[in-house]
């Protein structure tokens, strides 16, 4: 106990003291710098009756749709491809995950750079030659959002990899082998060897991601600002907005708690319904 003692602390004063701070603060009006005054719940009332919270839990909610649609399939069949690979897997191994290790400001800075909607854009370019475009991309209300996918996409797409070829590794290779024996191919492989094996690991990941794209902030801040039109606002970039750019420090941790507790409740009910399902 000794020794965990400072472990402990420490855990406490940074992990649990922040929450606790947030919790007290959302039932405040403060700025950080005038007189704190108790308001109670006057700003959950705030949050819930601005119709900027209500369009940016609508795009985050596009987001996390068209992450799960687009990005949650991609590192399962990578994963899948790259375990079926005999020489230099090493290498692709390592190109899937570079994407991950490349800090996200200077992602992001790049890909500004590819969607440039002017014809001599990147992308606009190269889909140019087969005759396609030129896109606006992060300039369009309706192609901004899926832009972002994209690009969140190739940049997280790595970790999962990682933790799909490691879960791969525990699948035995007899398996595979009295498959290939009675016949299967690389489909029937996959549907009756692998995906059974990957099953607790995807609902685990599955999970993650929801959690991971409800709590989207860098892309919007960076890429479009949450424009155009609003299209690209986002919970976290609103909170960001009534703290930083308002001022509104109650208001922004009032939002901040709302989100936790409705994570706390997704992840509670994810977990009861497919409690077995893992095990099965």
């Amino acid at each position: 106990m000794l020794f965990a003692l400072p472990v402990l602390l420490v855990f406490l004063v940074f992990s649990w003291g922040p929450i606790v701070k947030g919790l007290v603060m959302s039932l405040q009006q403060t700025n950080l710098v005038d007189p704190v005054k108790w308001v109670g719940l006057e700003n959950f009332r705030y949050v819930l009756t601005d119709p900027g919270v209500g369009q940016a839990s609508l795009n985050t909610l596009w987001f996390t749709l068209l992450a799960l649609l687009f990005g949650f399939p991609v590192p399962v069949l990578l994963a899948m491809f790259l375990s079926e690979l005999r020489g230099r897997s090493w290498l692709y191994t390592t190109l899937a995950y570079l994407p991950v290790i490349t800090p996200p400001v200077v992602a992001i800075l790049l890909w500004r750079f590819f969607y440039d909607p002017s014809p001599t854009g990147m992308f606009n370019s190269i889909l140019g030659t087969v005759g396609l475009g030129p896109y606006l991309w992060l300039d369009s209300p309706s192609s901004a959002m899926p832009s972002i996918v994209l690009e969140a996409t190739w940049a997280g797409a790595g970790n999962a990899v990682i933790i799909y070829l490691a879960a791969l590794t525990s699948v035995r290779a007899d398996l595979y082998e009295a498959a290939e024996l009675d016949g299967a191919g690389v489909v029937r492989r996959v549907w009756h060897v692998m995906l059974p094996h990957l099953r607790g690991v995807l609902l685990l990941m599955l999970l993650l991601q929801v959690i991971g794209t409800m709590q989207l902030f860098t892309e919007p801040l960076l890429f479009t600002g949450g424009g155009p039109q609003g299209s690209t606002m986002t919970i976290l970039l609103l909170i960001y907005n009534y703290a930083f750019v308002n001022g509104d420090y109650g208001a922004a941790t009032a939002l901040s708690v709302l989100l936790a507790l409705v994570l706390a409740v997704l992840s509670a009910v994810f977990q009861l319904a497919t409690r077995g399902w893992s095990t099965e």
